[in-house]
């Protein structure tokens, strides 16, 4: 068991660590804090463990480097945005071709060729539209799913993230009604007459959700990854397929990090069959891009109930969609660097973290588990995986997770934030990874000290 006590003895030792490790950070943070709300470019960045976030100097490959020279694994890689690691060669070089030659004219290149045709191969849509993010890919097939269904309900996951889709961003109160969830800016309409949320896993409720006859799209992650980790039940996926089949609804399905399992997503691995498929973020090396595929007679209504002349009024579109810079980014990206040899080598090295953490936690006798998706892979504080988004985050420990976060920093492994998964890339190494459980030994021996 955990010493509370002693964990808050570590804790203060760790913070002490942060800031003599980190002092040019701190000086660039106080500037910052001149121009920039909290001192960071993005509000969320401020959730860092420590006084204030790590300044970059540098990212290559699995690791990067400070503006203080400390060097770090990366296990977070951007959230998924560098599962190629930082920078890779192929992506880096495309790029630098396409800069000399255009980035953004609001026309076609033949790379939007390959890469639809790409897409379509790994994932099994034959159609395929491009925006600047998934998040933006999740909005369009939300609308296109109530203009072709002429319905306005969306159902999403309980404790799902989407990005910034406002219809995502509600929950399940005591009573399993829709609401508001907790940090929801700004929502334009009480989130129960946009959204249906549903528990993972349980198919008694996506019925009751369908059955109302008014849900334009159901729209999910096949396995839950922003709550830490929650894996789908032997034929959950398929059923869920089904069911939106059965009441009419078009099944969305989000790649952006499942993909981690390998090159067509669960899609490929579970053989399904949604309406729409979106992804972003890893498939452009890091690039700001994303993308979602379609089924022919989607597209067919598509192009029957819009006009062409006025489409781009409708709330799909962007100017920079699909600009030609992202599209050589996605290319080379594809071809080179998530290919079916990294991702076997990837998946490889998630296991290898996963036992290692494992072995750890069997070790000191500690009521954690661990679950797996391919590259990527969490521990999570209770005994037993969990099956739902609520089960997930009521296993979360706010305390304990800020520590673990703070104590691998000082120690030079970056997880992700908000929860405890790591990601593989194609540079990380075996020595890095068990760097790593070296590291996690230690820590959990220390918190298990009496």
């Amino acid at each position: 068991m955990i010493n509370r006590a002693r964990l808050k003895d570590l804790r203060k030792i760790e913070d002490q660590r942060f800031l003599d490790a980190h002092p040019k950070s701190g000086e660039l943070f106080t500037k910052a804090k001149e121009s920039m709300p909290n001192g960071v470019p993005m509000s969320w960045m401020s959730k860092w463990p420590g006084a204030y976030p790590v300044f970059v100097e540098e990212a290559k490959g699995a690791s990067f480097v400070d503006v203080d020279g400390n060097t770090y694994i990366d296990f977070c890689l951007g959230d998924t945005g560098s599962m190629t690691g930082h920078s890779p060669e192929p992506t880096v070089a495309a790029i630098r071709e396409q800069v000399g030659r255009g980035l953004s004219a609001m026309l076609p290149t033949k790379d939007a060729n390959f890469v639809s045709a790409e897409l379509a191969k790994r994932f099994g849509l034959p159609l395929w539209q491009f925006t600047v993010s998934a998040t933006d890919a999740n909005r369009h097939v939300i609308r296109y799913s109530r203009l072709i269904t002429r319905r306005k309900k969306i159902i999403v996951i309980d404790r799902c993230y989407h990005g910034s889709v406002d219809e995502s961003f509600a929950t399940l109160d005591n009573q399993g009604n829709t609401v508001a969830r907790e940090g929801n800016i700004g929502a334009p309409v009480e989130l129960d007459q946009t959204t249906r949320v549903v528990a993972f896993n349980n198919l008694d409720d996506m019925k009751r959700a369908l059955e109302h006859n008014d849900v334009a799209a159901i729209l999910m992650e096949p396995a839950m990854t922003n709550v830490g980790i929650v894996l789908p039940q032997p034929g959950y996926l398929k059923a869920v397929e089904k069911l939106a089949k059965e009441f009419g609804a078009k099944l969305i399905i989000d790649e952006t990090h499942t993909i981690s399992v390998g090159p067509g997503g669960m899609t490929a691995q579970e053989g399904l069959q949604p309406d729409f498929l979106t992804i972003g973020k890893a498939i452009g090396g890091g690039f700001p891009t994303g993308a979602f595929g379609m089924r022919e007679e989607i597209a067919r209504s598509i192009k029957e109930m819009v006009e062409l002349e006025v489409i781009d009024t409708g709330g799909v579109g962007g100017t920079l969609a699909a600009n030609a810079l992202s599209m050589a980014a996605m290319k080379a990206t594809l071809t080179k660097v998530l290919t079916a040899e990294n991702f076997e080598k990837m998946v490889k090295l998630g296991n290898r973290w996963s036992d290692g953490v494992e072995s750890t936690i069997k070790k000191y006798n500690l009521p954690w588990s661990v679950n797996r998706l391919g590259a990527r892979a969490e521990y999570m504080f209770s005994k037993n995986s969990p099956n739902t988004g609520k089960e997930a985050a009521d296993a979360g420990d706010f305390e304990l997770e800020q520590y673990i976060h703070l104590r691998m920093l000082n120690d030079g492994f970056l997880i992700t934030p908000f929860h405890n998964m790591a990601l593989m890339c194609p540079e990380t190494t075996e020595s890095d990874v068990d760097s790593h459980t070296k590291a996690f030994d230690l820590m959990c021996a220390q918190l298990t000290e009496k």
